[in-house]
């Protein structure tokens, strides 16, 4: 069988990430990582002479135009992923994105309408790469909250803690602005959308975030918002960075029975009322990842469960409401 020919663009940490999975994930049809393209000159070189097969450019429309690929996948900045998608659907290429999907509502609706007329034309595949929900916890979560476990839902808590941001692996030019960085966009973003498949949509009821008043490009250091499933129920929202303390990413599930905690985004954790949380057993074995290959199947016309552009401008919503607020 012939490989899938792949490119990247994009070689920041989630490039590389996916360049690795395609290269050491077993799949039906093989991947062929065929070219990337990254704006950082240095960078560019030192990938090239680690990978000498390896077709590399600064151009990304240079790539797309000499390279006869099937897939790419985009990990540019947020405010780089419009012009990217549609330059890649327009020539009938397969299209996995990062999230968020785009760095407004307005693109995301735009890249959403040509996701689809591409799909319609060429059956062109369209995914973004929401991981949180084929984990094992995030599973076994969901399976929990299907069956009542903890009885009716009376309240959901979102916490967003950051002693630092950019936490220490995440230095670049961009995650600390106000445009495209931050951790509602860049984490939060993950949660809008687990939250979104868990318990359905997701309103924005009200929302406050406050920036640093002495630096007008900078992102924000605190939100604190009340969001609603569609039966009325409340979620809210806390999030704050710059502090003394321990990071903390989780979410906490309050029922008519008991109370379900997601901590620290894999640590699945429950009990009745009036009694403490104790662990929840997460089989490894159920793990969905990753993306990649649902990706793959669904190129080849075989089942594989993805979360595509509709997905992505949905979460995208509730993203853009909170971070206008």
């Amino acid at each position: 069988m012939n490989a899938l020919k792949m490119a990247v663009i994009g070689l920041g940490k989630m490039g590389l990430h996916m360049i690795d999975q395609a290269k050491n994930t077993q799949m039906e049809r093989p991947v062929e990582i065929a070219a990337v393209c990254d704006a950082n000159d240095e960078g560019l070189k030192a990938f090239a002479a680690a990978h000498p097969s390896v077709k590399t450019y600064l151009d990304y429309q240079q790539l797309l135009d000499e390279q006869q690929i099937d897939l790419v996948y985009i990990a540019v900045p947020p405010r780089y992923h419009y012009p990217v998608v549609m330059e890649a659907l327009k020539r009938n290429i397969h299209v996995f994105c990062e999230k968020p999907l785009a760095n407004s509502l307005e693109e995301a609706g735009q890249m959403l309408e040509a996701a689809e007329q591409a799909a319609e034309r060429a059956g062109v595949v369209n995914a973004i790469h929401f991981s949180m929900p084929h984990e094992p916890a995030v599973l076994k979560l969901q399976d929990m909250i299907r069956q009542h476990a903890v009885g009716s839902i009376r309240k959901i808590d979102l916490i967003l803690q950051f002693p630092q941001w950019p936490r220490s692996w995440q230095q670049n030019d961009w995650i600390t602005s106000r445009e495209q960085g931050g951790f509602i966009l860049e984490v939060g973003i993950h949660w809008i959308h687990m939250m979104q498949q868990v318990f359905g949509q997701l309103h924005v009821l009200e929302a406050r975030v406050t920036y640093p008043a002495d630096q007008p490009d900078a992102c924000e250091q605190e939100v604190q918002a009340v969001l609603a499933l569609s039966d009325g129920t409340r979620i809210h929202v806390q999030g704050i960075s710059h502090f003394a303390g321990e990071e903390r990413v989780s979410m906490v599930v309050y029922g008519t029975e008991g109370t379900i905690a997601l901590e620290n985004w894999d640590e699945l954790m429950s009990g009745p009322i009036g009694q403490p949380l104790s662990a929840v057993e997460v089989l490894e074995s159920s793990s969905e990842l990753p993306v990649l290959k649902h990706v793959i199947n669904r190129i080849q016309g075989k089942p594989g469960k993805i979360y595509t552009f509709q997905d992505g401008y949905e979460a995208q919503k509730v993203l853009e409401a909170l971070r206008k607020n």
